[in-house]
């Protein structure tokens, strides 16, 4: 099949403005737990989000991060603070993510800031991570050049010899992110590509809806 053939037909729901909340987080909430209902693929991962970020000379970078709280109003993720997108987010804190579910045919885009979480919430948040994730992010230099495979096998061997039992001490380099959106569309793949596309915006302290062009 070549790509110009390759084409989905999108049946299964719609969005209008009568079916929304006044508050997006609500709604998102909402869309999130119809993302992970029912009997679903082990390839859907309804919390994986496309994170883009742009450094102040307009270098753009996106890559997929789990979202992992939406408390306070906002998006949060966990990464490691040497990485690429840290640096790009301390240059430029204006990031955007989007979520793709696509056994329910549906996006939701989100524009705003991003600022870092409390220490003290990074490292409860460390402690709750499988014991094997704890110790990835002890061995990751993310997003830097490495010698080999073979290099970073060894300094996981070291590690879990090292930490046998007790506790695991969160990185200095590593913890949480938050951010507070200016914007939240939700999209709705329609037949004959008129997509439903509602945007929340915010305008002076209070979100307003508005329906989209496809």
């Amino acid at each position: 099949m070549s790509l110009y053939e390759m084409r989905k037909s999108y049946r299964l729901g719609t969005f209008l403005e009568k079916d929304i909340s006044g508050d997006p987080m609500v709604q998102f909430r909402k869309w999130l737990g119809e993302a992970t209902e029912g009997k679903l693929p082990d390839w859907v991962e309804a919390n994986a989000m496309t994170l883009s970020t742009c450094d102040a000379a307009g270098e753009l970078s996106s890559r997929i991060v789990l979202l992992k709280g939406l408390e306070d109003g906002k998006f949060w993720f966990y990464t490691n603070y040497d990485s690429l997108k840290a640096e790009q987010m301390a240059a430029n804190p204006r990031v955007s993510l989007c979520f793709l579910w696509q056994h329910i045919q549906r996006q939701v885009r989100i524009r705003g800031t991003v600022q870092k979480a409390p220490r003290e919430q990074s490292v409860r948040y460390f402690n709750s991570r499988p014991r094997d994730s704890q110790l990835g992010a002890l061995v990751s230099q993310q997003s830097r050049v490495i010698a080999s495979r073979d290099v970073l096998e060894e300094q996981w061997t070291q590690l879990q010899q090292r930490y046998t039992e007790g506790e695991i001490p969160c990185p200095d380099n590593w913890g949480g992110y938050c951010v507070t959106p200016i914007s939240i569309e939700f999209w709705q793949g329609r037949e004959s590509r008129l997509h439903d596309r509602l945007r929340y915006r915010i305008d002076d302290g209070h979100w307003i809806v508005e329906r989209l062009s496809p």
